[in-house]
């Protein structure tokens, strides 16, 4: 019940963003510039269609067989993204517009011209131009980030220097892999061949930072079926994110379990032989309104010794506060794809305290933010290219 209503509450809150942003692309490509009747006609209904595929289309792939639901979700997921391309375009011509109307009014107020024309028919050309632009830009954006969305996942090399890692292990690698998002257009081809890569690099250890699946499990079996060739030498460890939540996280979690991964629920094991260090992992902050679930960091490290260094594996950079409150080395996280497309991550700090990269949070704690493996929703990247991350200890 609780999944359904998160689903719900997420549904809603898109369809809101997608009427509000529907309504502007209207305006700005065809009510402003005045196209001819029946130009604004034909402008109005194709992009109250486009409007509709999401609400439609989405909640309709969910209940069609994979072969059906596949090409209508990459329609509707396309549109959204380039939708939003077209938004952010004309944000930006309606910034610069303002600005220059801005300059404009205080030039004619330091020296006011004697006779003001106004042109309306050059007007009109000048804002039907601005938005045939506009829109060239974002359909050339969206196109080179269709490419860069489906092409082929990068490996990403990580050094990072630990305080308190034992001079033995220098050089022990973790393979991180988050954001998979299994799903309608992500599935067994693409696992398979994230998972050749991941096993290629010949990882001590692999690390799965929440979001790997995107709908329930029965759906999902033949498709996350590779998942079980993973293979590090010390395991193959796994963290809830919010979206197992949406699709049923219990039956996952079990699953899981099945395919040789071990789940990490607030609690933490031994990494290495002779000598380790401590690996910890939470479920996600997002899990605290489901019964049974929610991060508890303090109950994950009770009880350890300070001098051990220790990774933890937390889905959102978030918990990154209580990370470093408590000594933790190195925290690996996910969520947030890097803005996924830009520059939707110029708006992930107001959520977040790092949109990607390594960073240090206070005097003895790292932080690394995945890009992500696969991607959420419009299959593009732009300016946040997929990642499967080598962290390379020293």
């Amino acid at each position: 019940m609780p999944n359904k209503l998160a689903f719900l509450m997420f549904f809603l809150v898109l369809l809101l963003v997608l009427a509000l942003g529907h309504t502007y692309i209207w305006w700005r490509m065809v009510k402003a510039p005045a196209w001819p009747a029946p130009w604004q006609t034909v402008g109005t209904i194709a992009i109250v269609v486009l409007g509709l595929l999401v609400p439609v289309l989405l909640p309709l792939s969910r209940s069609l067989p994979r072969e059906w639901a596949a090409p209508l979700a990459a329609v509707a997921y396309t549109w959204m993204g380039m939708g939003f391309l077209l938004t952010v375009g004309f944000l930006v011509v309606d910034f610069l517009r303002l600005a220059s109307s801005g300059l404009s009014a205080l030039w004619a107020f330091i020296s006011p011209p004697e006779d003001p024309v106004v042109d309306e028919g050059r007007r009109l050309v000048l804002a039907q131009g601005v938005s045939g632009a506009t829109a060239l830009v974002a359909a050339s954006a969206g196109g080179i980030g269709l490419r860069q969305g489906l092409g082929e996942v990068d490996v990403k090399e990580v050094p990072v220097k630990l305080e308190r890692l034992p001079k033995e292990l220098s050089g022990l690698t973790i393979a991180q892999l988050t954001d998979v998002h299994i799903g309608t257009l992500i599935g067994k081809r693409f696992v398979s061949q994230v998972v050749e890569k991941t096993n290629s690099l010949k990882p001590d250890a692999i690390v799965i930072t929440g979001d790997l699946v995107d709908d329930r499990l029965e759906k999902l079996v033949e498709h996350a079926a590779p998942l079980a060739k993973l293979n590090a030498r010390y395991g193959v460890y796994f963290v809830t994110g919010n979206h197992e939540y949406y699709s049923g996280v219990e039956p996952w979690i079990a699953h899981l379990k099945k395919l040789g991964i071990r789940v990490l629920r607030n609690e933490r094991v031994a990494i290495g032989d002779q000598v380790s260090i401590d690996l910890a992992g939470i479920d996600d902050a997002f899990s605290a309104k489901f019964p049974g679930h929610g991060p508890d960091l303090d109950k994950a490290l009770a009880g350890r010794d300070p001098e051990r260094e220790l990774v933890l594996l937390a889905h959102q950079p978030s918990a990154i506060h209580d990370a470093a409150r408590l000594g933790v080395g190195l925290q690996l996280s996910g969520h947030t794809h890097g803005g996924q497309i830009w520059p939707f991550g110029m708006l992930v700090p107001l959520a977040q305290p790092y949109v990607s990269g390594l960073h240090r949070h206070g005097d003895h704690t790292q932080i690394y933010v995945s890009k992500g493996t696969g991607f959420w929703g419009p299959p593009m990247r732009l300016g946040a290219p997929a990642e499967i991350t080598k962290v390379v200890l020293g």
